[in-house]
């Protein structure tokens, strides 16, 4: 069982982690598509709603599920103590993935609020388009390394 200080520790240490709706089946998809083609390794996923996310969300104050709907309408990336979110979250996660994927950040010369404003629209219709989960799905085994998991020894610094 981890102390409060401990978690806290591995809470702060926690680096390039994207954190995503669990039940969501495009979001799903993102992952498996995260896990492969970073090559490195170094992104990590956490479902918001796992005891990681949760802690995650909490530390750096981000927006819970929406309460009326129960679900999470944004996707967000840490990095370097940085948060963010949406089609910023998606453009620097994208900077990190090697060719051809890498070309899609020349959409960072499209305005944010009209970037956001695609990024909401798909979000808000995700699960009509693409489906839903019933519950939050577990890592294959040989994916297992590469969901956030602060009681794993391998990601203390």
């Amino acid at each position: 069982m981890m102390t409060d200080a401990d978690q806290l520790a591995a809470i702060q240490a926690a680096d390039k982690v994207i954190l995503f709706d669990g039940v969501c089946k495009l979001c799903h998809a993102w992952g498996r598509f995260i896990i492969r083609f970073d090559k490195t390794q170094k992104i990590k996923l956490a479902a918001v709603q796992s005891d990681e996310g949760l802690a995650l969300m909490a530390y750096y104050q981000l927006n819970q599920a929406n309460t009326q709907q129960g679900r999470y309408d944004t996707m967000y990336y840490l990095t370097q103590g940085q948060v963010y979110e949406k089609s910023t979250a998606f453009l620097a996660i994208m900077a990190t993935i090697p060719y051809p994927w890498r070309l899609l950040c020349i959409f960072k010369i499209v305005p944010r609020f009209i970037r956001d404003w695609v990024y909401d629209y798909i979000a808000c219709r995700r699960y009509q388009l693409f489906g839903k989960y019933t519950q939050c799905t577990l890592p294959s085994p040989d994916h297992d390394n590469r969901f956030l998991n602060f009681n794993r020894a391998t990601l203390k610094p």
